[in-house]
């Protein structure tokens, strides 16, 4: 393979920059354009101080760190040259690279090279993308669990105990004197039963693993200047919504991520729910209504300062549908009010706050907590499914394990429950690489960053 360069810190100005190379020319490339201060063998694990140069020109004082194959990230020679940040200066030298005989790396190459020379696996590898893009601590928690090999451990384990499996039944197809057939059969769906259940058991795991990675879908609805973009503001601590006294302000939704208890919540503003005969806030209402059915949990506000209305009360009928929130806002306007709950038929708990004042916004979200302690979500128990892609893969094992079980039960031969146990395997061989395709492999990496 040829030597691959990239630079693997972010664009932008800082104060150190990084670029990465990797592949059996790795050193003698660098040799051509780095002069260390101190000439010394090459060790990996060490880092050497001196400077980039062209033609004898100075470019950076950097630092490079070697390491030697196959003690590395991707089992090849690799350098980091870590110069001072700022573009000019990392893509001068990232330029004398590729003029020194390496080529530019592709998007994920690095981490695709550590798969497919061996030192991780394919859920190892997407693992690396969902802690450089995680969003809590968390989050992060559960990827770097999925990096450490939790995951891989537990499908092996799964594939290791159904290779076995299939062993005896064909040595027991093979050699039919020295078995018995009940036996077979029993056994067969005693082992088939154990791996249906620890699949059972990681595909759950997804509906945690799915709110760390996307967060809690949490949707604000109400009547317009009931306090909705307010509300949102408040909550990320910013001006991210504009907020006037005219109505109909949010013809969109807006989306933000915050963080409550290492939990992420997908906070959406929405268009205030009224009759409107302007198209543009139409079209704004029929989104605010599409964003309140598909989400986990609904934050309904209403201004108290108002005298309830239809519209207030049709909006109660869609958060008695879902898990949700009731806000009384602008109790500063409003201190001696009096709302018969009963009567409107309100089910969820009741909050009262002033998004001026900022009174009662602890209690917003000690209710939100109780809802988050209620998923119990944590990256502490066990492997979390977080990936999309292997839960669908372990739903289908799953299924093909229990057709096993299915024919054993419905006294079919035994050679053909073995042909659902072959396509369970090759299932979960897609989830750490065993079996995957290279056009999965592609799709994949083209997802990672430049550089990693």
């Amino acid at each position: 393979m040829s030597t691959i360069v990239a630079i693997s810190t972010a664009p932008g100005v800082g104060g150190i920059g990084i670029i990465r190379m990797s592949g059996k020319e790795c050193f003698n490339i660098l040799n051509k354009i780095f002069v260390p201060k101190v000439n010394s063998e090459i060790k990996g694990y060490s880092i050497k101080y001196g400077n980039i140069v062209d033609d004898g020109e100075i470019v950076d004082e950097v630092l490079v760190s070697y390491f030697i194959e196959p003690k590395s990230y991707t089992t090849e020679n690799m350098c980091e040259i870590n110069s001072h940040g700022g573009m000019i200066v990392m893509r001068k030298i990232l330029d004398l690279c590729l003029k020194s005989g390496a080529v530019l790396a592709e998007p994920g190459e690095f981490t695709k090279r550590a798969f497919l020379n061996g030192r991780i696996d394919l859920s190892q590898a997407e693992a690396v993308i969902d802690i450089i893009n995680s969003k809590t601590d968390k989050e992060a928690k559960a990827s770097i669990n999925q990096l450490e090999g939790n995951l891989s451990s537990d499908i092996k384990e799964i594939r290791n105990s159904l290779i076995s499996l299939m062993a005896d039944i064909e040595a027991s197809i093979d050699y039919p004197e020295y078995d018995v057939e009940e036996v077979t059969n029993n056994r067969a769906y005693e082992c088939l039963e154990k791996n249906v259940d620890k699949l059972r058991i990681l595909e759950e795991s997804f509906d945690s693993g799915k709110v760390l990675k996307e967060g809690i879908k949490t949707v604000i609805v109400g009547r317009p200047n009931a306090g909705k973009s307010s509300l949102l503001n408040l909550l990320l601590n910013e001006e991210r919504a504009i907020v006037t006294e005219f109505e109909g302000t949010t013809r969109d939704t807006i989306e933000e991520y915050i963080s409550i208890e290492g939990i992420p919540l997908k906070i959406i503003d929405t268009a205030g729910i009224r009759e409107t005969t302007d198209e543009v806030e139409k079209i704004g209402v029929k989104k605010a209504l599409f964003s309140a059915n598909d989400s986990d949990l609904l934050i309904g506000i209403f201004d108290i300062s108002r005298e309830f209305n239809d519209e207030d009360r049709e909006i109660i009928k869609l958060l008695n549908e879902k898990k949700s929130i009731v806000i009384f806002n602008k109790i500063d306007l409003a201190k001696d009010f009096n709302i018969n709950v009963d009567e409107l038929g309100i089910k969820a708990p009741i909050v009262k706050i002033s998004t001026k004042t900022r009174e009662g916004i602890n209690d917003l979200i000690s209710e939100i907590v109780k809802i988050v302690e209620e998923k119990n979500i944590s990256s502490d128990n066990g492997t979390l499914v977080t990936n999309i892609r292997h839960k669908d893969l372990i739903r289908k094992a799953k299924e093909l394990l229990e057709s096993s079980e299915k024919a054993i039960n419905d006294k079919m031969p035994i050679d053909i429950v073995t042909v659902y146990i072959k396509e369970a395997l090759e299932s979960l061989g897609k989830i750490t690489g065993e079996t995957v395709t290279e056009d999965i492999i592609k799709e994949i990496f083209s997802k990672f960053c430049l550089g990693k």
